[in-house]
C-alpha cells in the first residue's frame, strides 16, 4: 500500500530549509493529511538548516480548514477536535522552532492559515493578499492561534470586528497594522522571502530567536520581569560563540562568519 500523496514539499536551498504547502487546486485547504505533513515537515528540518522559508503554490496561500470533508463526517465535534490538535502540533513548531520561521504569502489566507501567519517571525505578503477569519461563516469560533495572532497585531476591538463581522482584511491594511512585516507585488513575492530567509540564515541565528522569545513575551510582561529576562539573554548572548565572531569581524573589517561560530 502507499501513503497520502504529497501536499507538502521540502527542500533543501543551501542553509535554509524551504517548506512548500502543494495543494493549489484545493487553495492549500487544510485536513488531517495536509495538516500532519506539515508537522511532519517542519520536525524534520535538517540540522544544517539555519532558517525556515514557507511557501505554497497556487494562487492562495491556504483557505482554511476544508470545508468538504467537514460537512461529509458524522461525528463533526471529534473531527475538529482531531484536526485543531495536529494543527496545534504545526503553530508550536513555528513558534518554538530554533532558528527563524520566514514565510512568503499570496492570494486568500483563511482560518487556521492566519494563525500559522500569526506564529511565523517573519512574513512577506503579496499585494493579493487577502485575510479572512470564516470561522463565523462556518458557525465555529477560531482555533489554531488565530485569535491570537489577530488580536496581538489589530487590538482587541479590530480583532473583534473582523471576527464577529466575518470581515476581510487586505494586504495593506495587515501591512498597516503590523501583521505582516513586508509588502511587495505578487511576481516578486517568492524573490524576496527567499532573499529574506537566506539573509537570516547567514546572521547570528541563536540570538535571533532569543530575540524574538524577548519581543513575544514582552506584551505580558511588567517592565521589570521584562529586564531580568533581557539581562540573563544577553549574557547567554555573550557567552555564545556568535556573539565573539561578530565583534572580531567588526574589528578586522570583514563579514562575520555566523555559520562556523560553534
Amino acid at each position: 500500500m502507499t501513503g497520502p500523496a504529497a501536499r507538502v514539499r521540502t527542500a533543501l536551498d543551501g542553509d535554509v530549509w524551504r517548506i512548500s504547502l502543494d495543494d493549489a487546486d484545493t487553495g492549500n485547504a487544510v485536513d488531517l493529511v495536509l495538516a500532519e505533513q506539515l508537522a511532519d515537515a517542519l520536525a524534520q528540518r535538517p540540522a544544517q538548516a539555519r532558517a525556515v522559508l514557507l511557501l505554497s503554490t497556487g494562487r492562495d496561500f491556504c483557505v482554511g480548514a476544508d470545508v468538504r470533508v467537514l460537512a461529509a463526517t458524522d461525528d463533526l465535534p471529534a473531527l475538529v477536535r482531531e484536526l485543531s490538535e495536529v494543527w496545534q502540533r504545526v503553530i508550536r513548531a513555528v513558534l518554538y522552532c530554533e532558528v527563524p520561521v520566514v514565510a512568503g504569502v499570496q492570494g486568500s489566507v483563511a482560518g487556521a492559515g492566519i494563525g500559522l501567519l500569526g506564529a511565523c517571525d517573519l512574513v512577506v505578503c503579496g499585494r493579493s493578499m487577502k485575510l479572512h477569519p470564516a470561522y463565523g461563516s462556518l458557525g465555529l469560533s477560531p482555533d489554531g492561534g488565530t485569535s491570537w495572532a489577530l488580536t496581538r497585531a489589530l487590538g482587541a476591538p479590530r480583532a473583534l470586528e473582523l471576527l464577529l463581522t466575518d470581515g476581510v482584511l487586505h494586504a495593506a491594511e495587515a501591512h498597516t497594522f503590523g501583521l505582516v512585516a513586508r509588502l511587495v507585488d505578487d511576481e516578486s513575492l517568492t524573490q524576496e522571502s527567499t532573499a529574506l530567509a537566506r539573509s537570516i540564515a547567514a546572521g547570528p541565528v541563536r540570538a535571533m530567536v532569543r530575540t524574538r522569545g524577548l519581543v513575544r513575551r514582552a506584551a505580558i510582561r511588567t517592565l521589570e520581569e521584562q529586564l531580568d529576562d533581557e539581562e540573563r539573554l544577553i549574557e547567554e548572548s555573550a557567552a555564545d560563540p556568535e556573539s565573539r565572531e561578530a565583534m572580531a569581524a567588526l574589528l578586522a573589517g570583514r563579514r562575520p562568519d555566523f555559520r562556523g561560530a560553534g
